[in-house]
């Protein structure tokens, strides 16, 4: 281990074990603050925090959740820039060398731009072309012949109404 003379606060995110604890203590000299999440801190056995308190070093609960932001503001600017000079989603990701899932992500987490949802397969013109023939008595097997779609998609779109 290379010894870590100025760190003074580590935040951990295993349980604490006596083992673990001269680690700490071995690889941060300095070491004054101990940080983890509430639910590792009520595992943690009372004889380590004495021992930890006898040692100076105070064990606190902090919230380190998620990850850090993988984009920065400038690159989070770019993105919108670029979708609002007419760019698609998939022309921005091969711009910037990102995801078009990543493109996606940034547009509708920061920006105002409404982007195209889930593309329906049936319009709502043929399902209610579908309900007008079911009520002129024909059945779903002649509704699907006539309309082309599977007898199972009529039984759905005649349920949902």
């Amino acid at each position: 281990m290379v010894e870590e003379t100025n760190i003074w606060k580590v935040h951990i995110t295993e349980a604490l074990s006596s083992k673990k604890i001269i680690d700490l203590i071995d690889e941060y000299p300095s070491l004054k603050l101990i940080t983890c999440s509430k639910s590792l801190y009520d595992r943690i056995p009372h004889k380590y925090l004495d021992a930890l308190e006898q040692l100076n070093i105070e064990v606190k609960i902090e919230y380190n959740q998620g990850t850090k932001p993988k984009f920065s503001k400038e690159f989070i600017d770019k993105v919108i820039c670029l979708k609002n000079e007419g760019l698609t989603p998939k022309e921005i990701s091969k711009n910037l060398n990102i995801t078009v899932k990543q493109v996606y992500y940034i547009l509708e987490k920061y920006s105002d731009i409404k982007l195209k949802g889930y593309k329906r397969k049936y319009s709502d013109e043929l399902k209610e072309e579908v309900k007008q023939l079911k009520s002129d008595n024909l059945s779903v097997k002649e509704i699907s012949n006539q309309t082309n779609i599977p007898v199972r998609t009529i039984y759905y779109i005649l349920n949902n109404k």
